[in-house]
């Protein structure tokens, strides 16, 4: 068996769908179960709804909404024959209809909860996989529909919900591994739901994550995460064009560029493939002809000693300065615990005898975080930067990285930088205006020369 996701863009339309679909079929005999992300830009969509409806503005909200249902209706008619229309149509309108009472409820109540906010966004992956499962059968496969939110079981932490993994793989070995094995399976990612029932999802770019959940427990073979670009490049090719294919690179190698910033993988993904060591890979729906990236195990042998560059915009540099520290402990304790109690998470850390600088991706609660810093503290906050980081596992074993970047970047103001605490990464933060010099000419530098058996030259 083999686990095949499909993004965003993979199921945009019935043209991409049906591309989709041949793509599937010619892998039949791996008896492929497939995830698929809601169509295109549905999740924008469906909480940009969910905000006009709490603000009050329930016409707005269902004027949004409508447009939406019309979107769908219309690729689910394209996709299917007028023979077959009448039961998808039917699910897609039902659908629709209870989420338009949720919308008007909640203009009503005036509060966007949490577990609203799972509950609404999750009708994207909903939608799609009931289309994509009855289009396929439309195709000429036979297909089964799975409710994920039947099999993927997860805490009660809406938004970014963890799945419960016994009772996850549990349910899958029990209800989809059979099934896979008469049937092509359709399921939503970034979809769950707690013990008790109630909807969840795994976070933005969480259906990575559900096909990841999906492959360790139907024992597949082969994870494959299907995306709009080859496989994993030397760079983000918004930021550089000609970015090099990696043919091949490790699970620890593929999870920090995840964590990092490189949108082709969730940083959740690799965690279960790496327990029970699934082979992944990455691939494009536009040209599944292309090998891909295959993300196995081990360490690749490689003569360059960076195996690729990622990136992280909107972040946040907090500078904390208290001559408490010198010769002190404790300061650090009681300065993470702010963070601690205000749910915000750190990336990258830089200390000297008596200040910290650290920053973080996610400053929606960073106002409460230094307000309790500043009751024993100095603290300084600088908006609009960005984390460069280089990725390799060589480069533990190559002198001279950190030399060769900074010389590239000579003209460069960095802000910050990290080496040690990971093995795998030389991170550093420099100003946002400055990131994309800073990817061109980090890119020159580390890949001006490529080892065939890790890199194609695109």
């Amino acid at each position: 068996m083999i686990v095949m996701k499909f993004g965003g863009t993979s199921v945009e339309s019935a043209e991409a769908i049906r591309r989709v679909a041949a793509i599937v079929r010619a892998r039949l005999d791996r008896k492929p179960v497939v995830v698929v992300s809601a169509m295109g830009k549905t999740t924008n969509k469906l909480l940009a709804m969910a905000a006009e409806a709490a603000a009050g503005r329930r016409a707005r909200a269902l004027e949004q909404l409508e447009d939406l249902q019309r979107f769908h209706l219309n690729e689910a008619r394209d996709l299917i024959g007028d023979g077959r229309q009448g039961e998808v149509l039917d699910l897609v309108q039902a659908l629709f209809s209870e989420l338009a009472e949720i919308l008007k409820g909640l203009a009503v109540l005036r509060e966007l909860t949490h577990r609203m906010i799972d509950a609404i966004s999750a009708y994207g992956e909903r939608l799609s996989s009931a289309i994509v499962a009855r289009g396929f059968g439309a195709l000429g496969m036979d297909t089964a529909h799975v409710d994920a939110r039947e099999v993927i079981i997860t805490d009660a932490c809406h938004t970014r919900a963890a799945p419960l993994l016994p009772q996850t793989y549990e349910r899958l070995a029990r209800t989809v591994g059979p099934l896979a094995d008469r049937q092509v399976v359709v399921m939503g990612g970034f979809i769950g739901s707690t013990e008790d029932g109630i909807t969840t999802t795994l976070g933005r770019g969480g259906s990575d994550y559900s096909a990841s959940l999906v492959g360790v427990g139907i024992g597949a073979e082969e994870i494959q995460i299907w995306t709009d670009v080859d496989g994993i490049l030397t760079c983000d090719p918004n930021l550089i064009p000609n970015a090099h294919r990696v043919k091949k690179i490790s699970y620890s190698e593929a999870a920090e560029l995840a964590y990092f910033g490189a949108k082709v993988l969730h940083p959740a993904t690799m965690r279960p493939a790496m327990e029970k060591q699934v082979s992944v890979r990455v691939l494009n729906s536009r040209r599944p002809e292309i090998l891909g990236t295959e993300i196995v195990p081990q360490a690749v042998p490689c003569s360059n000693a960076v195996k690729a560059l990622s990136c992280k915009r909107n972040i946040t540099v907090v500078t904390v300065h208290s001559t408490r520290m010198l010769n002190a402990y404790g300061f650090l304790h009681r300065m993470f615990e702010a963070f601690d109690r205000h749910e915000t998470s750190v990336d990258m850390l830089a200390t000297s005898e008596v200040s910290v600088s650290l920053t973080v991706d996610n400053s929606a609660n960073l106002n409460g975080v230094c307000e309790e810093l500043k009751q024993f503290s100095s603290v300084t906050v600088e908006n609009g930067q960005a984390i460069v980081c280089l990725v390799g596992d060589n480069i533990r074993y190559t002198p001279g990285v950190a030399g060769r970047a900074f010389k590239a970047l000579e003209k460069i103001n960095v802000r910050m930088i990290s080496q040690g605490a990971s093995l795998l990464n030389l991170s550093f933060v420099v100003a946002d205006e400055d990131l994309s010099a800073a990817m061109a000419l980090l890119h020159e530098e580390f890949f001006r020369d490529l080892d065939p058996e890790v890199f194609e030259r695109r």
